[in-house]
This record gives structure tokens, C-alpha cells and sequence, in this order.
């Protein structure tokens, strides 16, 4: 008799710019691991009781990390370093910042060169593992890939076999190879992407 092994997950990290986006609570899926850090302003002294409680359900994979001083990009520094601390201890990790400040797109770039898996929301919600419970239709899951390609900009997988990772990554590893190629078929059938040979060009609104 054989014993199934369980799915080993790469951990998803939460940094949250708490100056610049509230969420109102924090709902994350039980299938995956994620670790939630919230940085909160010198001059927030108040926490919605709603945003507490779910925090408190996480138990130690959720903490705070309080500003002591304030000034300009205060809280974006302080994000930075700890963000740095995560990326040196767990460089297999997908990370996830939350904030609707643009000024962290540069230094996601340079991460994304060294082979960092990072992405900016602006809101918590927007984060794929957060949607992948609801995409039940191959048509759901293209929705959730195409949203996840355009905020990539210029950064998206320009070949065949770098796509295909990118969408075995995105969904946590659950898609099979067969669901995968089935995917890039529907979205070169809808136009969303053209196949030249080994190269992917997008046609994505």
C-alpha cells in the first residue's frame, strides 16, 4: 500500500503598505502557506476590529511591523528592507506587495532579473491564489491569467515554455501539463495571444 505524499507549497508573502491601501480584512485560502505582514504608519493609531480578528486567526504567520518615525516614503523604506530580509531567507517564495504606489514597480523589475517571483496589487483581493478558489471554467482561469499578464507590462514570458511555467507557477502548481496546453490553445483560439513558433506576442487589452 502506497502513501500519497501531500503537495508541497512555496510560501506567499503578504507585505502590505497599510498607509496606502486598508484592507478590510484578511481572508486567504487554506490550501496554500502565506505569511502576512502589515506596516502601519506612525500616525495610524486605530485598526478596524474586523481586520484584527482575521489577523489573529492567522496566528504567528501575521504580524505588524509599526512605523516609529514618519517622513516621506517612511513606510516604503522600511517595506523594502524587510522585503529584502524575505527575499534573502526564502528566494523560491512568491511575494506579493500591496499598495497603489507605483514607486515599487522599479525595484519589483530588478527582483523579477534576479529570478525573484514578486508582484505589486493594489488591493489584497487581487492577488491570484485569492481568486484560483472561484476559477472553476477554463474561461475563469484565462480571465485570472490574461489580469495577471497586463500588470506585468513588459515583463511578460516571451516563449512558448516560459508561459506555460508561468501558468503552472501562478496556479500553484495544480494545473496538470494536459490543462495547461489546453489553456494556451483557448487563448491563441481567442486571439489573446499568437504563437510563432516558439515565441508568444500578446493581443491583450
Amino acid at each position: 500500500m502506497s502513501i500519497k505524499k501531500e503537495p508541497s507549497y512555496k510560501t506567499n508573502y503578504i507585505l502590505i503598505d497599510y498607509e496606502n491601501t486598508q484592507p478590510k480584512r484578511i481572508s486567504l485560502p487554506s490550501t496554500f502557506p502565506f505569511k502576512v505582514i502589515i506596516f502601519v504608519g506612525s500616525k495610524q493609531t486605530k485598526l478596524p476590529i474586523e481586520l484584527v480578528a482575521s489577523m489573529q486567526s492567522i496566528g504567528e504567520n501575521g504580524k505588524y511591523i509599526r512605523i516609529n518615525g514618519s517622513g516621506k516614503n517612511a513606510l516604503d523604506f522600511h517595506l523594502t528592507f524587510y522585503l529584502g530580509q524575505l527575499c534573502n531567507s526564502d528566494n523560491i517564495g512568491y511575494y506579493h506587495i500591496i499598495s497603489k504606489d507605483t514607486g515599487f514597480d522599479i525595484l519589483i523589475n530588478h527582483l523579477r532579473e534576479q529570478s525573484i517571483s514578486i508582484q505589486r496589487y493594489n488591493n489584497i483581493e487581487d492577488i491570484p491564489p485569492l481568486k484560483i478558489p472561484a476559477a472553476k471554467t477554463i474561461t475563469d482561469k484565462i480571465n485570472i491569467i490574461v489580469d495577471y499578464l497586463i500588470k506585468r507590462g513588459n515583463a511578460k514570458p516571451r516563449k512558448i515554455l516560459t508561459l506555460s511555467n508561468t501558468i503552472h507557477s501562478l496556479f500553484m502548481r495544480e494545473l496538470s501539463q494536459d490543462e495547461i496546453s489546453k489553456i494556451i490553445t483557448k487563448m491563441t483560439n481567442k486571439k489573446l495571444i499568437i504563437i510563432d513558433g516558439t515565441k508568444v506576442q500578446y493581443k491583450l487589452q
